[in-house]
Formats: C-alpha cells, structure tokens, sequence
C-alpha cells in the first residue's frame, strides 16, 4: 500500500515537477463557502454588529418521525449536549464526541452538534464517516498546527474548529477518530444536474430553500446549489436522518468523471486521476480519504483551499501538483461527479 501511495506520489511530482501551491488571483467560488458573492477584496474596517437575537423558545416541543425521543430548540442546539435523536443508529458516543468539554480554554462544543451523533455532518463542516483513523487523526493535528484554514474570510467555523483542537488532548482526539471511523458511511446526497433550481438564501454556511412570497425559481449558472431536502428538519431539529439535494449544471457529471477517472480537464489539459490514490472506486486507499459520496461543497472548497495554500497539512504536497492544473469548472465537475458516487 505504502509502495503504491509513494509511486503514485512520484508519478504526480513527475507530471508537474516543480509545481508550488496557486496563488491566483482569482476568487474563492462562494457556493462552495456558503455564499453567493466573493469576499470583499479589502476585508472591512470593523465587523457589523450581530443581528438582535430572540430569546429561545424553551417550551415548543420537538419530535421527529422515526424517534421515541423529543427535545426543545435549545436542547436540540447545546453545543455541549445537543440532542441525539436516534441512538440507536450509531455506536456509544466517547464523552468528547457527545458533550465536548465546557471547562476547556477554548471551550470544545461536542463533535455531534456540527458532525451529528452519525458522523454525516452538513455541506458547510464534513462528513466524517468512512474515513481511516489515521486520515481523520492528522487531519485534527493539521488544524491544531494551524495547517488548515479558509480561503474565504468570512467562513467562521473554520477557526471555531482550530480552537477545539488546541484545547483537545491527544486522548481526545484518538477517541473522536476512533469512533467516526468505526461508522460506514450511506448516501446522503442526492445530485441533480439541472439548469433551473428552487430559489435559495444563505444561512449560516448552507443554502436553505425559500419558502411562501419569496420562492420560486431561477437558474443554476456555473454553481452548486447544496440544500436540505428539509429545511425544518435539518435547520430547525438537526434531523441525522435528513439529508441533502445537490444541483449542478447540465453536463457536469459526464466532465467530472473524465476528470476523476483519466486526469482529463476541461481545457483538455492532463493530471493524475483521483482513482489513483483515493482507489479505483473512490473510497480511500488507508490514509488518503474517500471522496465517493462525500459533499460537493467540501469537496470544491478543500481543492481550492490546497490549491492557494491553505490547506497545507503533511499530506497536501501530495495533491499539490494536481490541484496547480485545476480551473474552477473543473473543480466544480470534480466534486460533482464525486458526490454522485456510492459511499
């Protein structure tokens, strides 16, 4: 295995020798942030004052279909104890996965509260199911290193999950990686290519359908739109079950595959292929990832990010080389066809 991933390492340096990480001038696409605009080219002066926030609703009681369990909103919500709807479809929780440590300096919010109790996560964090221990070991390392940032300013959670991991112990972070990775990972995304989707807004890293006077229509572009098959459920109850719909542009899948399968790019221009080193069916090979199955948003930004730097952990030099020779359209048909594929 070992052998394989430093020959294919060597045949990626060889295609692109001497390549370094882009540092374009172009900008980071913002669907893939949770955005519908650039970030501004000149951060502002000071940050605008936080929108009033209601006092919560500590009365309404929640259920969800499925679950013998029901929550309120800020049960739902405790960043050191949300809800777990349905403990039957996942292992035991380790105390840092369930409740995360209030205590800590950064505090650390429970890994189930972005992540869910299943690992499945949201397009703005990651799915982290069907992941090595290894893999999802350095990955939290990379961010305590200071290894793994963002490329849009305003994508927030990036830093949050910086500060967890600085306040995390190494015992913490082996038992978090030992229980996502203990999950298999199921489909979650369903990919549609179309050229007109539901009207979408941003709301705190994800797209959420309109709904009443403001829906409708409009078209797609040369952009993903990722959204909660439910808004309810998934914004309002965090439902594990619930997942997302994913619309790409027409054609994107067919270019994605030339592009994941035989390094073709858009431009007719040659990489490695990702099923060298992330396995002929996508699912990971050891420490390198599965890509099959996972969020086309991640996906996107993840690419994007290694490719201007900013992603930079022990196993980026790797992908380096790839990345350089990426257009934008390509990283879009990339994580398309990606997210199509079997888990």
């Amino acid at each position: 295995m070992r052998k394989l991933l430093v020959a294919t390492a060597a045949l990626a340096f060889g295609a692109a020798a001497g390549a370094t990480a882009v540092l374009a001038a172009d900008a980071p696409p913002p669907w893939a942030y949770g955005f519908t605009t650039p970030p501004p080219a000149t951060p502002p002066a000071a940050a605008p004052a936080p929108a009033p926030v209601a006092a919560p609703d500590t009365t309404t009681v929640h259920s969800l279909a499925g679950s013998k369990l029901t929550f309120t909103r800020p049960q739902i919500a405790n960043r050191y104890g949300p809800a777990d709807w349905f403990p039957e479809d996942h292992p035991a929780m380790p105390d840092i996965v369930a409740h995360g440590r209030e205590s800590a300096q950064p505090q650390i919010a429970a890994c189930s509260l972005c992540h869910y109790p299943n690992g499945f996560g949201r397009p703005e964090n990651a799915n982290v199911t069907g992941l090595s221990y290894e893999y999802i070991v350095q990955q939290l390392m990379d961010f305590r290193d200071g290894a793994r940032k963002t490329s849009d300013p305003r994508k927030a959670n990036t830093a949050v999950m910086a500060s967890f991991t600085k306040s995390m112990t190494d015992e913490d972070i082996k038992a978090a990686a030992t229980y996502f990775a203990s999950i298999t990972p199921k489909p979650w995304i369903k990919v549609v290519e179309a050229e007109s989707v539901p009207k979408t807004k941003p709301n705190g890293g994800i797209f959420v359908t309109l709904a009443g006077a403001e829906a409708g229509v409009e078209p797609l572009g040369d952009r993903i739109v990722e959204t909660p098959v439910n808004a309810d459920d998934t914004e309002l109850r965090r439902n594990p079950r619930s997942g997302f719909i994913a619309y790409v542009p027409p054609g994107s899948l067919k270019k994605g595959e030339a592009l994941v399968t035989t390094g073709t790019t858009a431009s007719g221009g040659k990489v490695t292929a990702c099923t060298a080193c992330h396995g002929a069916d996508l699912r990971g090979l050891g420490p390198v990832p599965r890509l099959a199955g996972r969020s086309p948003s991640y996906i996107a930004r993840q690419l994007y990010d290694m490719q201007h730097g900013n992603r930079a952990g022990k196993w980026t030099p790797l992908m380096v080389p790839v990345v350089a020779g990426l257009s934008q359209d390509d990283l879009l048909t990339a994580s398309a066809y990606l997210a199509s594929l079997q888990p």
